[in-house]
């Protein structure tokens, strides 16, 4: 379900070209001096923030994806060390350095990132919890990090179990660097896709709401303020969103 401010976003659009029909009724008796008010031009700009619209959504869509392929691979991690850990115990390693990852894979245990974040609607706003979820999945994977560089140390560890050995270990490692990386570039594209979005809709000389403010005074003055031709368009409930 679209959140309320997308919605109004889209409201904006939607009502301009309804204001472009209008404009295009009067025929020859619209007629500004002001170029960016001819009805080409507004046409050019309703078609840029349909552009915009889309593309905002467009990014939130992979953005929503990058998080739940995200949540995917980062799903094992914290079983996956508890394995590590009770494979390192049944090694010759020191107690020293059973408790250094002990250490670490408290930590991993203890970290909040995976209840931060649910797979949400691509047209719902863009978590503003994303610096700390981000910094919480940076601490699990230099945590992880922590606990595959003692488990390399330790010359007795060497598991039959493929998914528990080292090369295995730091191929998981890339990955989810990789997916914490793809979220980060996800979530700047939404943000500069929003920005150019509201500099379309909302700028204050260029903005299609704007603009379509001056359109109705422009016909207020040319049919007059008790006319039929502004009666039908002064009522369109534009709004700026922040």
């Amino acid at each position: 379900m679209p959140s309320h401010t997308e919605t109004g976003h889209a409201k904006n659009v939607a009502y301009f070209h309804d204001l472009i029909a209008f404009c295009i009724g009067y025929g020859g008796t619209y007629n500004p001096t002001r170029p960016d008010l001819s009805v080409g031009d507004l046409q050019t700009l309703e078609t840029s923030a349909i552009n915009a619209l889309a593309d905002v959504l467009s990014k939130k869509t992979t953005f929503n994806n990058t998080v739940n392929d995200r949540m995917i691979v980062f799903a094992d991690l914290r079983s996956l060390c508890t394995r590590l850990m009770n494979a390192l115990q049944a090694t010759a390693a020191s107690n020293e350095l059973i408790k250094d990852a002990k250490t670490y894979n408290k930590k991993i245990q203890g970290v909040r990132a995976g209840k931060l974040e649910t797979p949400t609607d691509p047209n719902a706003p863009v978590p503003v919890h994303i610096s700390t979820s981000q910094q919480s999945y940076d601490q699990l994977i230099q945590h992880f990090a922590g606990i595959i560089e003692v488990l390399h140390s330790e010359p007795t560890y060497a598991p039959n179990e493929t998914e528990l050995q080292i090369p295995t270990l730091m191929t998981k490692k890339t990955e989810l660097i990789a997916k914490n990386d793809a979220v980060s570039t996800a979530h700047t594209d939404v943000s500069n896709a929003r920005i150019t979005r509201d500099n379309i809709l909302y700028h204050t000389l260029t903005g299609l709401v704007p603009i379509a403010g001056d359109v109705k005074m422009y016909i207020k003055s040319v049919f007059g303020s008790s006319s039929a031709q502004y009666n039908q368009i002064k009522g369109i409930p534009f709004r700026i969103i922040k």
